[in-house]
C-alpha cells in the first residue's frame, strides 16, 4: 500500500505538470495523425496486395501507428527527466523516504494514461475515416501497445538518468529507433521486400508486436501471431522495468 500511495503521489505531480501544458499530448499524436491523413489515401489502391491487410487500408495502417505511437512516444520520455535532474528535482526525491521504484512507476503512470489517450483518438480518428475493426481486437491491441509504452518509456527513464545529457540520448534514440521503424513493417509489409530483409526483420520483436495488433484488429484475438507478439510485449516490459528500476536504485547509491 505504502509503494501504490508514493507512486501515485508521484503521477499526481507529474499529471498536473503535464496539465499546464497539454500541447504536449497534442504534439506526441501529430506524427501518426500525419501519417494516417497523408500516407493512408496512398495505400488504398495497393492494399490489396498486402498478405492478411483484406481491403481496408486504414484497418492495416492504423494498428502500425499505433505500435508507432506507443514507441516513439514514450522513447522520449526520458528527455523531461533530464530536465527534472538539471533542476534538482531528482535529487530532492532521492532525499525522502520514498521507494526508488515509486519514483519510476508513478512517472510510467504518467506516460502510460498519456498513451492511453493519444491512442483512443487515433484508433477514433481511424474510425471515423473508414477503418473496420474488431472492438474487443481494438482493446487487445490497445493493451498490447500500451505494454509496448510503459517497456519504452522505463528504458527511456534509465537511458536520460545514464546519459544525463540530450545531446547524448537524442543520437542514440535516432539510431536506435530508425531501424526499428523501417525493419517492424509499421508503414509497409515487409513481405514487399527482398528475401534476406524479410528474414532480417523476423529477428526485430517489435515486427512481432506490430503484426500481433494488425491481428488482433481483425479479429484474430485468438491466433498464434497475437500470442507471440503478447509474449513479446510481456518480455520488453519486464526487460524495461527492470533496467529501469535499477537505474533508479543505482542514483540512491
Amino acid at each position: 500500500m505504502r509503494f501504490l500511495r508514493e507512486s501515485y503521489i508521484v503521477f499526481r505531480r507529474q499529471l498536473r505538470m503535464n496539465l499546464r501544458n497539454p500541447a504536449w499530448v497534442l504534439i506526441g499524436i501529430m506524427q501518426p495523425v500525419m501519417y494516417l491523413v497523408l500516407f493512408g489515401p496512398l495505400l488504398k489502391p495497393i492494399v490489396d496486395q498486402f498478405p492478411g491487410a483484406g481491403d481496408n487500408a486504414y484497418t492495416f495502417l492504423v494498428p502500425g501507428l499505433l505500435v508507432q505511437l506507443g514507441m516513439f512516444g514514450a522513447m522520449f520520455a526520458g528527455f523531461g527527466l533530464i530536465g527534472e535532474w538539471r533542476e534538482g528535482v531528482i535529487e530532492a526525491e532521492r532525499v525522502t523516504p520514498a521507494s526508488r521504484t515509486a519514483l519510476l512507476f508513478g512517472r510510467l503512470l504518467r506516460d502510460l494514461l498519456q498513451l492511453l489517450v493519444q491512442g483512443l483518438i487515433l484508433v477514433g480518428l481511424g474510425f471515423a475515416m473508414g477503418m473496420r475493426g474488431s472492438i474487443v481486437g481494438v482493446v487487445v491491441g490497445l493493451v498490447i501497445t500500451l505494454m509496448v509504452g510503459g517497456a519504452c518509456a522505463a528504458a527511456s527513464n534509465a537511458l536520460a538518468l545514464t546519459t544525463k545529457s540530450e545531446d547524448v540520448m537524442a543520437p542514440v534514440l535516432n539510431m536506435l529507433l530508425m531501424p526499428i521503424l523501417l525493419l517492424s513493417g509499421i508503414l509497409l509489409p515487409m513481405t514487399l521486400g527482398p528475401a534476406w530483409l524479410e528474414r532480417v526483420s523476423d529477428f526485430m520483436p517489435f515486427r512481432w508486436i506490430v503484426d500481433a495488433v494488425r491481428s488482433s484488429f481483425l479479429g484474430d484475438v485468438a491466433s498464434l501471431t497475437v500470442v507471440w507478439g503478447l509474449l513479446a510485449a510481456v518480455v520488453l516490459s519486464a526487460l524495461g522495468a527492470w533496467w529501469g528500476t535499477s537505474v533508479f536504485r543505482k542514483e540512491n547509491a
